[in-house]
């Protein structure tokens, strides 16, 4: 049977004044509505729906995307409150009820709050705004033998879930906790926000994730590179950005940090895919290009007359020493003067009264 808050790619079995039948995979028929139906369906074609139950608890089929499906989070609105929980606006004619026994605090008509879908005691569809209960704080597990099922540089889906002091805390991979630190953040980041990131390292101490929002190593270098090309192209070949810009000027324009900039610009650079200019950089098939290139050979050209210049094999000579003028030669250190507290008494100087 079709799993209750999962998507499902179904065979339509049957089209009727109600809507188009699907087979629910046990041999039983699910209810599309007419008002999603395709205009083209046919019998025998395959459609991907939701599965959820409508508002007589029976099974049904959407075309719609909800914000969330089982095992999930999302940021979602809350349409209504009633004296037993909140209804949550989530994509679909149905909204997500969320009891009072699941909101980690009260929640209230028009705020938006990060809500994990999951199934109440009875197989129903109920949201959680207690996101401990269903996050993992340790990426290793019974179910896994201890083994992480993530490692450094690993790419993974973030959903930012709180502002904390040094950051943000984000969802990983809707299953573990990460923490993206305010140091590897470089562009707009906001609550309930979804986007890619990297698993900077898991910490030993206490196997928890801190993330970061740019690949790690050299391997940052390539969509950056991609990015840089591509703003060159719509700047008309040229951009008055180098090495020596400002970190804030690069963040503004390319929501990087100045580290990865550089690696990037290099990369291109030895590709001769750009010309690093004193003003920026451009295309090589650009008028600026020409003086770049110039320079470029012509610092080359200095450092290999530097290297020609001495004979292969020979050992660069070293100049005698000027000699020493007596004359003026400095005069031997006199003996520095000890100075003593006159109010501490030596040992020796210790007499006794009579």
């Amino acid at each position: 049977m079709a799993e209750i808050g999962r998507f499902h790619t179904l065979t339509v079995t049957d089209i009727q004044d109600r809507g188009l039948y699907l087979d629910d995979q046990e041999g039983g028929k699910l209810l599309l509505p007419r008002r999603q139906m395709p205009e083209d369906a046919a019998i025998g074609d395959e459609l991907k729906v939701f599965v959820y139950l409508d508002s007589e608890d029976r099974l049904i089929a959407t075309t719609r995307r909800p914000r969330a499906a089982l095992h999930q989070a999302a940021l979602m609105e809350v349409a209504d409150v009633t004296s037993h929980g909140a209804f949550l606006n989530w994509g679909l004619a149905k909204d997500l009820f969320v009891p009072f026994a699941e909101q980690e605090k009260k929640m209230e008509p028009g705020k938006s709050y990060v809500v994990y879908v999951t199934l109440d005691n009875t197989g129903r569809l109920i949201g959680s705004s207690k996101l401990g209960r269903y996050i993992k704080d340790e990426v290793t597990s019974v179910w896994n033998s201890g083994e992480a099922p993530l490692s450094q540089g690993d790419k993974v889906k973030l959903l930012i879930a709180s502002r904390t002091d040094i950051g943000y805390k984000a969802i990983v991979n809707d299953t573990w906790w990460g923490v993206l630190h305010e140091s590897q953040i470089y562009k707009a980041v906001r609550v309930g926000q979804r986007m890619e990131g990297y698993v900077r390292r898991i910490r030993e101490e206490d196997q928890r994730l801190d993330l970061s929002l740019e690949p790690l190593g050299h391997t940052r270098a390539d969509p950056v590179a991609k990015q840089i090309l591509s703003k060159l192209e719509a700047s008309s070949g040229f951009l008055s950005m180098g090495d020596h810009s400002p970190a804030d000027l690069i963040e503004l324009h390319f929501g990087i940090s100045k580290r990865a900039f550089k690696m990037a610009i290099g990369k291109l650079f030895k590709e001769r895919k750009i010309v690093i200019t004193g003003d920026g950089i451009c295309l090589p098939d650009h008028p600026a290009a020409a003086a770049g290139k110039a320079r470029a050979n012509s610092a080359e050209g200095q450092k290999q007359r530097a290297r020609t210049a001495q004979p292969k094999g020979s050992k660069p000579v070293r100049t005698a020493a000027p000699a020493r003028d007596e004359s003026t030669a400095a005069k031997p250190a006199t003996k520095k003067t000890r100075y003593r507290n006159p109010k501490t008494q030596k040992h020796s100087t210790l007499s006794l009264k009579k």
